[in-house]
């Protein structure tokens, strides 16, 4: 259990960091967005305001300390926001639904490690 919890944090902090560090050192090309679709009128308003890019600051951060064993809980709670927030665009702005691999994986690999530290997610809430 050891291991899987170590390669699951892993995983999902590889997921964030890559998504973060693409976005905050410009390596890709911003794909073209229809301005009169959900999605554009979305990211029109957020892009220049810079909440993405505070957003992935946060990614960064909690990729980062989610891969460290030691760290892992408060990476978890710094990207527990932001999961959720995906998944909302996912559903209810891009309207592509949250059953998507990519998205899959964002949602199980949190909940095991949640539930692999059950013990101490216990004794912060009690």
């Amino acid at each position: 259990m050891k291991y899987a919890a170590l390669a699951a944090g892993i995983l999902l902090g590889l997921l964030f960091v890559s998504s973060a560090v693409v976005v905050l050192f410009h390596l890709a090309a911003v794909p073209d967005i229809p301005k009169d679709s959900a999605v554009g009128q979305f990211m029109a308003a957020t892009g220049p305001t810079g909440f993405m890019t505070f957003v992935k600051v946060f990614e960064l951060l909690g990729g980062l300390l989610v891969m460290i064993p030691r760290t892992r809980n408060l990476g978890l709670l710094i990207l527990g926001p932001i999961i959720v927030n995906i998944l909302a665009f996912h559903q209810f702005i891009a309207g592509d639904g949250i059953f998507q691999a990519t998205l899959i994986a964002i949602i199980t690999l949190p909940l095991f490690l949640l539930w692999v530290e059950r013990a101490r997610w216990k004794a912060l809430l009690s």
